[in-house]
């Protein structure tokens, strides 16, 4: 027995690529299925409606299960609403204040949930982090021009 391993242990192939190589690069092409899926698509082919039929007979006759999955399909998922709300503009970061008690107060009336205020406060964040970013650049020009002024 060893010494038959011994013999092929030069055939054997282990690990045959390099790391980060493979025997494929392009990989699977693209809108290549599993073979599984093929097999249950071929076992429905010309099912379809009957399947569907009796989903919808399961869902009237009070099955939750049948009911929720052909709502589903009717109903498509609910997309974000628009939020209508003054918010005032702010080119600094003293103007984020009052945009903070926009949000704040539409939540506090009802108008959006707590939801899209968490929402609107990422856009804040976001418009913040830019308004410092371009603060920090006005302030390093200044800083630049005077020590050029300095050394000339």
């Amino acid at each position: 027995m060893k010494k038959q391993a011994e013999k092929t242990a030069g055939q054997q192939r282990g690990r045959p690529f390099k790391p980060g190589q493979s025997g494929n690069p392009s990989g699977k092409p693209k809108g290549t299925r599993n073979k599984a899926t093929l097999a249950a698509l071929e076992l429905l082919e010309g099912e379809a409606s009957a399947l569907t039929r009796k989903a919808i007979e399961e869902a009237l006759s009070g099955n939750m299960i049948a009911l929720r999955i052909c709502l589903e399909r009717l109903i498509s998922p609910a997309k974000e609403r628009p939020i209508n709300i003054d918010i005032p503009i702010a080119s600094d970061a003293a103007g984020l204040v009052s945009i903070s008690a926009a949000i704040l107060a539409a939540v506090g009336k009802g108008d959006i949930d707590p939801g899209q205020a968490a929402s609107l406060a990422k856009v804040v964040e976001i418009h913040r982090n830019t308004i410092e970013m371009h603060e920090l650049e006005i302030r390093l020009k200044k800083l630049e021009d005077s020590l050029n002024e300095k050394r000339n």
